[in-house]
């Protein structure tokens, strides 16, 4: 059992909640009783498993290496309010850019990490199945975002490059929210789309908006002029699915 929190693989875990340790690793954290055991379960490439004994007995069998940790030790390398005891490193997958395979979305500048990850949660629940980030996106990979997918980036592609090599890979007829656009929920479009979805702050960049095939509008009432980020992205989603 691992009692000392200067031990190398917990310096390392540590590490990971740094985007750019989580980068030259290739590594990334799972945590959660649920969420280490659907890794195991789909039979992703997991590193370790990190457990406090308690929590053992509620992990699935798995072939990857397994330590036990002190519950002083986990807490100090978890990121939660509450540790459940439980984390996974797992490889980050290679993700080479090809071309949709029906329709995807393109975050383009997400910047919250929670917003991304609720976003490709939705994705992967309304059949989303390629979601193109920019590399000024929120890491998808990140604790927050991977806990706000709740598995979903486990189950969809995600693919990070620069604004105009994805711009180079999709297909799909573009299509971006804008209050001046037409109702989402009568727009009509033969084949499948890419939605766009902008920064929090700044909406979608110039030149996307300029290359829009589409542009589409969530209707508002009393007043409201804006929806959240995550929140619009699954309207959207649901509303221009074929």
């Amino acid at each position: 059992m691992i009692t000392s929190k200067q031990n190398t693989l917990i310096k390392q875990i540590r590490s990971l909640s740094d985007k750019k340790f989580r980068d030259s690793l290739n590594l990334y954290v799972v945590e959660g009783i649920k969420l280490v055991n659907e890794v195991i379960s789909l039979n992703l490439a997991v590193k370790t498993v990190i457990c406090t004994e308690k929590a053992l007995s509620k992990i699935l069998k798995t072939s990857a290496n397994v330590e036990l940790v002190s519950p002083e030790v986990f807490k100090s390398i978890s990121e939660e309010v509450t540790p459940q005891g439980a984390l996974a490193v797992v490889e980050k997958p290679f993700e080479k850019l090809k071309k949709p395979t029906g329709n995807c979305l393109l975050l383009d500048g997400v910047s919250d990490p929670a917003n991304v990850g609720a976003i490709i949660r939705t994705a992967a629940c309304a059949g989303y199945n390629d979601v193109y980030m920019t590399d000024t996106c929120a890491d998808q990979y990140s604790s927050k975002s991977v806990r706000s997918s709740m598995g979903g980036v486990f189950r969809v592609n995600t693919y990070r490059a620069k604004l105009e090599e994805l711009l180079a890979v999709i297909d799909n007829p573009i299509v971006v929210a804008d209050m001046n656009g037409e109702d989402a929920f009568t727009f009509k479009h033969a084949g499948n789309v890419c939605l766009v979805i902008g920064n929090e702050g700044h909406g979608v960049s110039e030149s996307v908006e300029r290359l829009s095939d589409y542009t589409v509008k969530i209707p508002m009432q009393n007043g409201m002029e804006s929806l959240n980020a995550a929140v619009s992205a699954g309207i959207l989603m649901y509303a221009l699915k074929n």
